[in-house]
């Protein structure tokens, strides 16, 4: 299989929520990416679009209610690439943020001082891709 087929078929999602400027990472409690900041995200349940896992997977991680999500990219991660991760991009939303378990710890970040953070990989350009799609709408 292609690495082109495989990004179309993504098999997790995360959303990079944006409120004045910044963006909300969190901070992974449990492996994969433990301890590593990054956007709020999981894996793909059977049955449900990759639209809904994101949406699903914001609620549960810090109980945000997610509208509108736009896409940004599909980016292949971890070993074997087997995670397909399906990344969106909305200013929409509403709730308080509650962590989940999963959660150790949140934050609303400026990208610009990402330098300053342990994160995923390549988490500066998936943001730099998220802002570009807002800029474009």
């Amino acid at each position: 299989m292609t690495q082109d087929l495989l990004l179309d078929n993504p098999n997790a999602a995360s959303v990079a929520l944006v409120r004045d400027g910044k963006v909300l990472l969190i901070k992974r409690a449990y492996d994969p990416y433990k301890g590593l900041w990054t956007l709020p995200g999981g894996r793909l349940e059977p049955g449900e679009s990759i639209e809904q896992c994101a949406a699903r997977e914001i609620a549960e991680e810090v109980g945000i209610v997610i509208r509108n999500p736009r896409p940004v990219m599909v980016q292949a991660l971890g070993r074997d690439l087997a995670f397909r991760l399906a990344v969106f991009v909305t200013p929409d939303f509403t709730g308080k943020i509650v962590a989940s378990d999963e959660v150790s710890d949140h934050k609303w970040v400026d990208p610009s001082a990402l330098i300053s953070f342990r994160t995923t990989t390549r988490l500066d350009d998936v943001l730099a891709r998220a802002f570009a799609v807002l800029e474009q709408s």
